[in-house]
């Protein structure tokens, strides 16, 4: 399978389930339904021991089949998962910390950019992408106008790869593509049932190989 590095893909968020096998089932389904450039792993409100074992299962069964896993929160975890990656929903001072501390041995990304103000100081410390919106900000079928309009804005004018959160419904992912975002993330639009999941993704790929707009070289 050729990736399609010149539109913008897929990244997931691990569903909220409590079972750490099923999760991993559930994860490991939907990347079967094709490309996915990175896989998040939230703590949601698990314990730092159950989040590390929930983590253990999932980053194998994500980098085998070509993503790229990101701990969300937890470099501790990150590193003893072997993860890709670390991502942090937290502001320009503890992004650059981890930055110097992680990077280049883990992908470093996030950041809590509500508005443009805040993006661009998470820019200053240069991550490896900027992340607009919530990892559980999903409510709604469409996503939330204010991470479209920062994406776009960034997408036009800095280097630094943003990944734009999408809303629950499939669809929405080509609205995230229309704006220049290099990735859109998805979760319950994917894992709301189960089941679907791997066919949403190839649905999903199959919409932004037929319409999205595609980056210059």
């Amino acid at each position: 399978m050729t990736e399609p590095e010149n539109r913008c893909r897929l990244v997931l968020i691990v569903p909220d389930i409590a079972d750490a096998d099923e999760q991993a089932k559930i994860v490991a389904d939907a990347l079967k339904g094709g490309d996915v450039a990175s896989v998040i792993v939230p703590q949601y409100g698990l314990d730092d021991g159950t989040f590390q074992k929930h983590a253990e299962k999932l980053v194998p069964l994500i980098q085998n089949a070509g993503a790229a896993a990101l701990i969300a929160g937890d470099s501790r975890v990150a590193g003893r998962a072997k993860a890709d990656g670390l991502h942090l929903s937290s502001n320009a001072g503890a992004l650059s910390e981890a930055i110097d501390k992680h990077a280049p041995k883990l992908i470093v990304g996030g950041g809590n950019a509500a508005d443009r103000h805040h993006a661009l100081e998470i820019g200053e410390v240069r991550p490896d992408y900027i992340f607009f919106g919530k990892l559980d900000g999903d409510i709604k079928p469409e996503a939330h106008p204010k991470n479209l309009a920062l994406g776009e804005w960034w997408a036009s004018m800095i280097e630094i790869p943003c990944i734009v959160m999408g809303g629950t419904d499939p669809a929405s992912a080509l609205a995230v593509a229309e704006t220049g975002a290099e990735f859109v993330a998805l979760r319950l639009a994917v894992f709301g049932e189960p089941a679907r999941a791997p066919s949403v993704v190839a649905e999903i790929n199959a919409l932004l190989d037929e319409k999205a707009p595609r980056f210059e070289d």
